[in-house]
């Protein structure tokens, strides 16, 4: 079974494209990890983990939903990492959660993808041919981890230096509640109201008021509401401003 969550579709692409190679089922996990729904997952099959890398590691959403989720049937766990270009130490932490559930972990796999992260000046949006060419590659790369599985044989994650654990584990919480906030988003007046972003945070942390979104204060950056409005009405402070939204979709993929 092909477990994952995707915020732009990225994740969601990789996820399908391994679960039609290899003939097995694909689940969202958006709706259980909002819900707080951890029942029982069953797979004969082994089970494949599919997520994005926030602030080099698995997303702390995801990680505290598998964290509690029961997984039965097959013990062999895959994990498929999308990312920029870097996961960080996300193969360390998929390693340790198998052991801690009493998992055999099977390897990872890195997917790098066009770039989605418009929030920061510090990634620019990608030119379509740069786009075109890395969903080329990870195509390429994702076939050949699903020969891999469908082989039983292990993924091989790239080495995961010491001195990266010792700078990340400390620095991402710490990015996270200082940098990843939600102060700086609102509306422009063409939005119409619709939901869709309430519908897909992944942290239940926008409400509408007045048919308007209103931020809580939990925010992880993952460009789900941003990317996803139908009328592109949502900005981020000026940061945002004239950027064009990243949408798997929109590649006609």
């Amino acid at each position: 079974m092909v477990l994952y969550y995707s915020a732009t579709g990225n994740t969601e692409f990789a996820a399908k494209e391994i679960a039609r190679l290899i003939d097995d089922e694909c689940l969202n996990l958006l709706q259980k990890i909002q819900n707080a729904d951890y029942s029982e997952l069953y797979s004969d099959k082994p089970f494949i983990i599919c997520c994005p890398i926030y602030v080099c590691e698995i997303p702390v959403f995801v990680k505290r939903f598998l964290k509690k989720v029961k997984l039965a049937g097959s013990r062999e766990v895959y994990f498929i990492f999308t990312s920029g270009g870097y996961s960080g130490c996300a193969s360390i932490s998929g390693r340790l959660l198998c052991l801690k559930k009493g998992l055999k972990y099977k390897g990872s796999e890195d997917i790098f993808m066009p770039r989605n992260y418009i929030a920061s000046d510090a990634y620019p949006m990608q030119d379509a041919a740069t786009v075109r060419s890395k969903i080329a590659d990870a195509k390429e790369k994702l076939t050949k981890a699903a020969e891999v599985i469908k082989a039983g044989g292990k993924l091989k994650a790239r080495h995961v230096f010491f001195f990266e654990v010792l700078i990340v584990e400390p620095f991402e919480p710490v990015w996270r509640k200082i940098v990843l906030t939600s102060k700086a988003f609102y509306t422009l007046d063409s939005c119409i109201g619709c939901g869709k972003c309430v519908k897909l945070c992944p942290f239940n942390n926008i409400t509408l008021a007045d048919k308007k979104p209103v931020w809580g204060n939990k925010c992880t950056h993952c460009m789900a509401c941003i990317s996803n409005c139908p009328k592109e009405c949502i900005e981020y402070g000026k940061i945002t401003q004239g950027k064009d939204r990243y949408l798997f979709k929109k590649w006609g993929e």
